[in-house]
């Protein structure tokens, strides 16, 4: 068990990570840096995951940054801004672990119940799928505080839903539910809380028997593509499709399709996936 992150293995191959930081998981430099280290963990060819789960556990997910942190003195009578050395250190600390989330080379989960405002928005966009609880709440409320979102809640936010809407929920700072969060596409889907640790179980685990090589190799295809141009996205994609050839997922996985048609191999017996040329 971690200060502020815990990390449980199933068998199955999938990891979970559950945030437990006070009554409201604040994301604390501290936080982040434990969450960065076990990223990295999840990543390394020795410790990674087939598919990984980040939870905030069943009353919310992450209400946002320890806001004490970006103060000189928190107090409101004699309250100063921290300096801007102080600030950019909190702000690293976000973008560094954030990056180290989305960098994960396998199929990662935010399972959201409760408030993800903020930057606990902004490491839900960081992960592949979010399943909500429909008492799950969305928001990026910086501007109610007179500043913008420094998680990524301007970039990942615009790819995910578009910049119109991005822009709604930026600059006015509303708080959403499950239902609208669905309806624009920053959930992929919702379902009642008793129904949660199952459902997100269930998504987890039938990620986790899938071909690892090639989920990562079309993790790196999309996010890498989304960089660039369709027309160098397009060169991504067929180099990840020209390399997969040479992994055990495609030697599995097309002897099995030529010998009992599709959805009947059995990756499971690929213990770690090879990494390929964007793998961390």
């Amino acid at each position: 068990m971690g200060d502020y992150v815990d990390l449980d293995r199933a068998e199955n191959g999938v990891a979970t990570l559950t945030l437990h930081h006070g009554k409201v998981n604040a994301l604390s430099v501290e936080l982040l840096a434990e969450l960065r280290e076990l990223a990295a963990e999840l990543s390394s060819d020795t410790g990674r995951a087939r598919a990984v789960v980040i939870t905030g556990g069943p009353k919310l997910f992450a209400a946002g940054a320890d806001i004490t942190q970006f103060a000189a003195d928190p107090s409101p009578e004699t309250f100063a801004i921290a300096e801007p050395a102080a600030v950019r250190r909190v702000g690293a600390a976000f973008l560094h672990t954030l990056n180290a989330v989305a960098a994960i080379p396998c199929p990662t989960i935010a399972q959201v119940s409760g408030f993800a405002l903020g930057g606990g928005c902004e490491l839900a966009l960081a992960c592949d799928l979010r399943i909500a609880s429909s008492t799950a709440r969305f928001g990026q409320p910086e501007i109610l505080l007179g500043i913008i979102p420094g998680g990524g809640g301007t970039q990942r936010l615009a790819r995910l839903v578009g910049p119109a809407v991005a822009k709604d929920l930026v600059f006015t700072g509303r708080m959403i539910d499950a239902t609208e969060a669905l309806r624009i596409g920053l959930v992929n889907e919702v379902t009642e809380p008793e129904q949660l640790d199952a459902r997100t179980a269930e998504l987890a685990a039938t990620l986790a028997a899938g071909a690892p090589s090639a989920l990562a190799a079309a993790k790196r295809a999309i996010d890498g593509g989304l960089e660039t141009s369709l027309e160098q996205g397009l060169l991504v994609e067929h180099e990840e499709f020209v390399t997969g050839f040479a992994t055990p997922d495609a030697a599995i996985g097309v002897r099995s399709f030529l010998a009992n048609g599709p959805g009947h191999a059995d990756f499971a017996q690929i213990t770690v996936p090879t990494p390929g040329p964007g793998a961390v």
